[in-house]
């Protein structure tokens, strides 16, 4: 008897409906051959610091941190009221029992085709299986009933996926180990709950520097010089590379002179016919990308209909981080181009690289749908507009219709001084654009021959720079794909061209460099949204007063959760998968780390001063009321403010964070030593004293 352990109820319907008639039970299914039963998600979490320490009570304290078990222990998922859901206490009974019948002498694991998927339900078997027996994995590219029967006939031994498995355990520790010793930290010295994580720091950062950098944004004028004199009748625009400042108008206005002086001249014209190729398949980010750009679709809400989809088989497995498939795929996309073309849809197969390459799948292929097709009258709006995404996308790359267009390049030179070059694109035949969005507009150049003079009157210019634009969905994805990278101008231009330009993408996918993953990503965005950190209207994200004080507290705390940290991290996890590294060897790396950090900052493991002190620490006496100043959530107050006194310091005074020990020497002395590093409202530094005049914190400059 073959024991089937499902990662939730969904999934394991969906395998039932692969292997036929069974009887349905109380938690699971049954007949001659096979037991199918369910997990629902995470049934086991990490204990919490409470239980490697030994400790009681309500409240978090320095004094258990950091914490680093010397073996991680996992119980059943517990509830905010810190009790086990009677649900997750009956479902694993279920399992426990079913897992040591005597005539189950196979247990499969039928987690999601993923890491995590991997070890939630490794941590089943290992938590019930009382003696040995023979472990398989179903790995389940979707979830229709065809691929169901194919896999169960393919099975591997779970030992297979133990390099998974060590890289899903590798990353849950170190999440906790940070996640757990540095919220407890980073809340107990700031006063106020920050939910800091690996991952979900760096995104944060990401906003507010971008959102920093816009509100600090000063705009400056500039002077280009550009012409647009019409020549048979048609205005032909022209933009020198060449800016000025804005005290050098005249600059420009004499190189303009010089131009107009010099004249222009075609030096070459160019027309062919070319074809325009479509997009890539999607991979998850990709495709959310076009979701929240099109749709104004939050990653959360289509991530939720993509899984929804991939559940009731109409979409191949989500989590992927490939716009690729695999060659051990293309007979059954052969079937699914078959199916489509049934519909009257132009869809051939093509065998080329820019659709099938192995080298740049790491776990999973693109997402495509599967040869079931849904009646989309049963679909609600959104799930229209997701499936008809992929589905559209997938008829523009199997397209039988080629796209075809006119291509054109005029250039124009003035001189020697420069030469200027356009372009234009016209659509001959529409072919897969009537299928797929296709983002190029027509746009006809004037009929100019090599050798003919064009009319110019270049002028100066007036502009103004402009600020760097917020994070999109698109942008924000892209960027934590491959944070080291920069665009590329031609990107675009090499997709249209049926070129790739993605190498530095993948390479950094398969290297660890990503900030998150495919799988968890969407989750932690939307913890930070949840946690009032940044904000999301449209598709455009900004940065919240609260996700302000978490970076500005992390800075003044000495805590540098950034993208290179995370992506060394990330570096490492990377190496237990490919067996370079044990997950032993990278948990002890993030101790290491942690370890530093509180070092830097002072705790029970090293006493120097945090800068800023701890919330409720006092400080020295009132200058005004004599009673006892403490270290509050945003500064230092009078702790007779109920009668009145409204003595205060903020803990940053003109962008500089004053150390604790300079604000005990102020109210001990009256003033401070000169410190350095203020920031004027000009965005000038300067140094300067603090004293107390007249109850109130001035600047000193004698």
């Amino acid at each position: 008897m073959v024991l089937i352990i499902a990662e939730k109820p969904s999934l394991a319907r969906n395998i039932v409906a692969g292997i036929g008639k069974m009887d349905k039970k109380d938690g699971y299914f049954i007949n001659s051959d096979y037991i199918v039963s369910w997990a629902f998600g995470h049934l086991f979490s990490l204990v919490d610091v409470e239980t490697y320490t030994g400790t009681t009570g309500t409240g978090w304290t320095l004094d258990t941190l950091p914490c680093f078990p010397e073996k991680f222990k996992f119980e059943l998922k517990r509830g905010n009221d810190k009790k086990v859901d009677s649900g997750v206490k009956k479902q694993f009974s279920v399992i426990e029992k079913l897992i040591n019948r005597p005539d189950v002498d196979t247990v499969v694991n039928a987690g999601d085709a993923d890491r995590e998927g991997e070890i939630i339900v490794r941590l089943c078997i290992q938590n019930s299986l009382k003696s040995p027996k023979e472990q398989k994995r179903l790995w389940l590219p979707d979830q229709t009933p065809e691929t169901v029967r194919k896999a169960l006939a393919e099975m591997k031994d779970e030992s297979e996926y133990n390099s998974l498995a060590e890289e899903g355990f590798a990353r849950t520790y170190i999440d906790w180990l940070y996640g757990v010793n540095l919220t407890r930290y980073a809340t107990i010295r700031s006063g106020q709950l920050l939910r800091v994580g690996r991952v979900i720091v760096p995104i944060v950062r990401a906003i507010y520097d971008r959102d920093i950098e816009i509100r600090n944004f000063k705009p400056e004028i500039y002077y280009a010089i550009q012409s647009s004199a019409k020549t048979h009748g048609q205005k032909i625009d022209l933009v020198s590379k060449h800016k000025f400042a804005k005290d050098e108008k005249n600059k420009a206005e004499e190189l303009a002179t010089l131009y107009n002086n010099t004249g222009a001249v075609v030096s070459a014209v160019e027309n062919k016919k070319d074809t325009i190729f479509p997009g890539k398949l999607y991979s998850l980010s990709t495709l959310q990308n076009v979701l929240g750009k099109k749709y104004k679709m939050s990653m959360a809400d289509s991530l939720k209909i993509i899984q929804k989809l991939y559940e009731e088989g109409y979409l191949t497995y989500p989590r992927t981080n490939s716009e690729y498939l695999a060659t051990a795929e293309k007979d059954k996309m052969r079937s699914i181009i078959a199916n489509v073309s049934k519909l009257g849809y132009p869809v051939r197969f093509k065998d080329s690289k820019s659709i099938f390459d192995d080298s740049k799948i790491e776990s999973h292929s693109a997402l495509t749908p599967t040869y079931k097709i849904p009646d989309v009258n049963k679909l609600d709006e959104k799930e229209k507009q997701v499936y008809s995404t992929v589905f559209r996308r997938f008829v523009a790359v199997f397209c039988a219709e080629e796209c075809i267009a006119s291509k054109s390049e005029i250039r124009i030179k003035v001189g020697e001084l420069e030469e200027f070059s356009l372009k234009g694109t016209v659509i001959l035949e529409p072919g897969w654009t009537k299928y797929d969005d296709y983002s190029g507009k027509d746009k006809v150049l004037p009929k100019l021959t090599v050798g003919e003079s064009v009319n110019i009157d270049f002028q100066p210019t007036e502009k103004e720079t402009t600020p760097p634009k917020h994070y999109t969905i698109e942008t924000l994805n892209k960027y934590l794909k491959n944070p080291f990278k920069d665009d590329k101008a031609k990107a675009r231009e090499l997709e249209e061209a049926g070129e790739v330009d993605d190498a530095d993408d993948y390479r950094a996918i398969f290297e660890g460099l990503e900030l998150g993953t495919e799988a968890t990503r969407t989750g932690i965005i939307d913890n930070a949204r949840k946690s009032g950190y940044i904000n999301l209207k449209k598709d455009v994200y900004t940065i919240l007063g609260g996700g302000e004080f978490l970076i500005e507290s992390l800075g003044r705390l000495g805590i540098a959760m950034d993208k290179y940290k995370t992506s060394e991290m990330g570096k490492a996890l990377k190496k237990v998968f490919h067996g370079e590294m044990s997950a032993e060897e990278s948990v002890k790396l993030a101790e290491r780390e942690i370890l530093e950090i509180f070092k830097n900052g002072g705790t029970a493991v090293a006493a120097a001063p945090v800068p800023t002190g701890s919330l409720g620490e006092i400080v020295g006496p009132c200058p005004l009321c004599g009673k006892n100043v403490i270290r509050g959530r945003q500064g230092y107050g009078c702790m007779g403010y109920k009668e009145g006194c409204d003595f205060r310091i903020g803990l940053t005074i003109c962008k500089k964070t004053v150390p604790i020990n300079q604000i005990r020497a102020l109210l001990a002395t009256g003033t401070t030593a000169k410190l350095r590093g203020f920031i004027s409202k000009t965005g000038k530094s300067f140094d300067g004293k603090l004293i107390i005049k007249d109850g109130k914190v001035v600047f000193d400059f004698s």
